[in-house]
């Protein structure tokens, strides 16, 4: 039966300028240099070496699979001295058969050296080369050993569960199709079996496909994947089988209110034994754009308002645990967002899960970023089959997204707009179920023949941060809305800089200050309010992340524009304007907390909330009663130490300010001394 080994200890790193250490799994070299400004983080090839014994299985009736789920960007995989494969992606999944490789059990020679050679050097055939973000080179997530019987469902090409599986509720029923693909030394005599189990585990659905309904008619994920035209490869192809099940009154995957999920479980027998067991997790739902009136599920509106995500941390890069995923989802929950952007690339399959189980909307992409390169084709194609076909069973995920600002440097526009059209036409064969999607640049003009390619499509606006006139938004989204009112539009990035530290009661564009992030975030969930008819907005960003060719907001290497600090030790005021508006949970927050010294004779106190209304005491002392906005601002006199209390019905906040003869020089922004802020 199947099993997984996990070996994330004592490697051998041989890495930058000959230094040598060992390290433990996830690992990337570029955690310090990669986060401290000066785009001078080292690129180019590490080696990581290890050895492992030969774990024990049956040569005669088992194989085994070496299995990467994260390594960055390139990696050239030795085993025992005989290269066993390449790799080229940073972002997912893939596994190398390595069966004849492994040395047998032997006590006097035992261990397996492993080598793999990993490179972020500076290309141009493996996306992304040229990005707002830190390209983190290693080994940043598990390696471990699959053990599979000969007779297994396939665990490729693109490293395939094998199983797939697509639910689509009819009404009070439901149609329920699970496909499997098995590679079996002979057909006859075999079957599956199909179980569908509730979220309880009790069994509601099963079936049983004998060989004799197997078929090599279907490859998944796509007919070249096995030569479409080339009999002999065909002839290698895993069986296929289906069943198409019914499930009366069907329970759905309603988003963050109920994101039920099924199992679909599948058992493979061969020459009357158990061989295989696979699972996988899925929802019944569907869902629709309608351009004038926003995103459906279910049938019912359901306006995806939500956040982009980078999956970096400070001093780790993408090296992260499974704990920090959880931080993240659980920050993301709490400020009541209900889709997620997962940005720029394939993100964590645990991370999938948890928008499966927290039933966050998820638009899924690969890293086809900033710059078209013609001979990094193959590669977007590569990657988008990986994605699809490791992420196709997650109910979280609706749309698929083929490319991020491909038009800020793209000179080759002909082979890009069709290396978009050829991406395009192969989801859709692919993945019928859902629907295509891009995110266009700033400057790419409504007319632009790339925003309008995919179904829908996203814009990345930054009016009122990177240009002056928070008024824009309205009239470029009012423009394009009237010009193709049949096109879904959607705002895919926007934000604006602000730092915990810096403050000023006079917050304008440009001065990084956390008021000024605030005051833009207010005006945009208003701007949101009047254009209902936008089928996604997705905050840039979450959370702060490297990017090391920055020199912004006083610290080098980072982009500012997340609503929680790197750390995520620190939630801006601007995460709690989201909280009180898209949150039910009662909440009272007074902002600008950290903005303790002041000068004058009196401060306006900002309050935000979902409460009904608000009673605001300074000193303990009633200053007014306000209600009636997310938004409530107070004047307050400034003498001395002033403690202020914002109460409300079901919530309340406090804050301690104090009065200063002149303004503390830490809230100012210093000028940075780089020629250049901004990456571009």
């Amino acid at each position: 039966m199947r099993r997984t080994l996990y070996f994330d200890q004592d490697w051998k790193f041989s890495g930058p300028n000959g230094t040598q250490e060992l390290v433990r799994l996830p690992h990337t070299w570029n955690n310090i240099d990669g986060q401290d400004g000066g785009n001078d983080y080292w690129r180019g090839t590490c080696r990581y070496e290890t050895v492992f014994v030969t774990p024990d299985f049956d040569r005669d009736t088992e194989e085994v699979y070496l299995v990467f789920e994260g390594v960055n960007a390139s990696a050239d995989v030795t085993l025992n001295g005989k290269k066993i494969g390449t790799h080229d992606g940073g972002y997912s999944t893939f596994r190398l058969k390595v069966t004849d490789v492994l040395k047998d059990k032997n006590p006097e020679e035992e261990d397996n050296l492993l080598s793999v050679d990993v490179d972020n050097s500076i290309n141009d055939r493996v996306y992304p080369q040229k990005a707002d973000f830190t390209f983190y080179g290693g080994i940043y997530r598990d390696v471990s050993l699959l053990i599979v019987s000969k007779n297994h469902f396939a665990v490729d090409p693109y490293s395939t569960s094998g199983l797939k599986v697509t639910a689509t509720p009819l009404g009070k029923t439901a149609r329920i199709t699970v496909d499997t693909y098995q590679k079996l030394d002979r057909a006859e005599g075999a079957e599956v079996r199909l179980t569908v189990f509730d979220a309880d585990g009790k069994e509601v659905l099963q079936k049983t496909v004998g060989s004799g309904e197997f078929n090599r008619e279907k490859p998944f994920p796509d007919a070249d994947a096995f030569g479409k035209n080339d009999p002999a490869k065909a002839e290698r192809a895993p069986f296929h089988a289906q069943a198409v099940f019914r499930l009366e009154e069907p329970h759905l995957w309603n988003g963050v209110k109920d994101p039920y999920l099924y199992t679909a479980e599948a058992v493979l027998v061969a020459a009357g034994k158990e061989t295989d067991r696979v699972s996988a997790r899925f929802g019944i739902r569907s869902f629709k754009v309608d351009p004038k009136k926003g995103f459906f599920l279910n049938g019912k509106s359901y306006p995806l308002r939500g956040v982009s995500r980078h999956q970096d941390r400070k001093g780790l890069g993408n090296a992260i645990t499974k704990e920090m995923h959880d931080e993240d989802m659980a920050l993301i929950c709490e400020m009541g967002a209900n889709t997620v952007r997962l940005a720029h690339y394939q993100h964590d399959q645990y991370f999938y899960d948890l928008c499966d189980e927290k039933g966050m909307v998820v638009w899924a992409e690969i890293p086809y970023i900033s710059e078209h390169m013609p001979a990094g084709r193959e590669n977007t194609i590569h990657q988008m089959k990986e994605l699809i076909t490791q992420n196709y069973n997650h109910a979280c995920i609706v749309c698929w997204g083929v490319s991020n600002e491909i038009t800020i440097s793209t000179k080759d526009n002909r082979d890009m707009l069709d290396n978009h059209h050829v991406l395009n036409n192969m989801i859709h064969r692919m993945d019928p179920s859902r629907f295509t999607t891009l995110a266009c640049y700033a400057m790419c003009g409504p007319f632009n023949r790339v925003a309008h390619i995919t179904d829908v499509v996203s814009w990345n606006l930054y009016l009122g941060w990177y240009v002056p006139g928070l008024f824009l938004n309205d009239l470029w989204m009012g423009f394009f809305h009237t010009v193709f009112p049949n096109r879904a539009l959607g705002f895919s990035e926007y934000g604006a800089e602000g730092m915990p530290n810096l403050h000023s009661d006079r917050p304008r564009r440009g001065d990084h200050s956390e008021e000024y992030q605030a005051i833009y975030h207010e005006y945009m969930l208003e701007c949101f309010e009047r254009h209902p008819y936008l089928w996604a907005t997705h905050v840039w960003n979450m959370f702060d992340f490297a990017a090391d060719a920055r020199d912004q907001g006083g610290e080098p290497g980072m982009n500012h524009k997340g609503l929680v600090t790197f750390d995520r030790k620190t939630k801006k005021d601007s995460f709690y304007l989201y909280k009180a508006w898209w949150k039910e949970e009662p909440m009272v927050h007074i902002c600008s907390k950290l903005f303790a010294d002041r000068t004058g004779n009196s401060m306006t106190v900002k309050v935000y909330t979902n409460e009904r209304s608000v009673a605001l005491y300074c000193n303990d002392v009633l200053v007014g009663e306000k209600g009636g906005s997310h938004v409530l601002t107070f004047q307050v006199p400034l003498n001395g130490d002033v403690h202020i209390r914002a109460a409300a019905e079901h919530a309340e906040d406090t804050a301690d300010f104090r009065k200063t003869a002149q303004p503390n020089p830490a809230y100012k922004l210093k000028k940075s001394r780089s020629k250049s802020a901004n990456w571009v």
